[in-house]
């Protein structure tokens, strides 16, 4: 591997609460939530930690802690509901891909297969409309300027960056002339 072939870095970092630990490897791994809610201003709630795995509880815990400002908050509700697009078993993936090919045969089965598993269910709804592979509208290597504008008004994405590293790794995947051509996209 030379440095010419490396397209990307990252570094994960995990910051940690300063729980008066001795040594960080002491440190809680567990999220601390802190609430700050000076009068007259807004509530702010800091979150520090906390995994991937923990998302649903760590932000019921959020909303426990705004909920004395927000009067009409509601119940939790996350613990049961499905995630966008996660509204089927598992055991459906390889049926629903075959049928989003019998409804767009004119799209590559390896686009319909990328879609389902990034978006689950939702592929249909970013899939609406579409009666041939000119709908899709201009192509950016893997995407789609139809993909692009459903996340954009859907899932908040609001740079290219936000697509090619954040949301997916589809950077790694694109040459440095379809990453142009998103961006300037993006900032049109």
């Amino acid at each position: 591997v030379t440095r010419g072939m490396i397209r990307w870095a990252y570094s994960g970092i995990r910051p940690l609460y300063d729980d008066g630990a001795s040594k960080a490897q002491e440190a809680t791994r567990d999220y601390v939530l802190k609430l700050d809610h000076p009068e007259g201003g807004a509530p702010l709630v800091s979150v520090f930690g906390g995994k991937i795995t923990t998302f649903r509880k760590l932000a019921e815990s959020a909303m426990e802690k705004i909920a004395p400002f927000v009067p009409k908050l509601g119940q939790p509700w996350t613990a049961t509901a499905k995630l966008p697009g996660g509204d089927f078993p598992y055991a459906e993936v390889e049926q629903r891909i075959a049928a989003l090919g019998r409804t767009y045969p004119f799209l590559e089965a390896r686009v319909l297969r990328r879609l389902f598993r990034a978006y689950g269910t939702d592929a249909e709804k970013i899939l609406s409309g579409v009666t041939s592979a000119a709908d899709m509208g201009q192509s950016f290597g893997p995407l789609s300027e139809r993909e692009i504008d459903w996340l954009r008004d859907n899932e908040w994405v609001r740079s290219a960056d936000d697509i090619l590293w954040r949301r997916s790794k589809l950077g790694l995947h694109m040459t440095p002339d379809e990453q142009d051509a998103l961006r300037n996209y993006m900032n049109s």
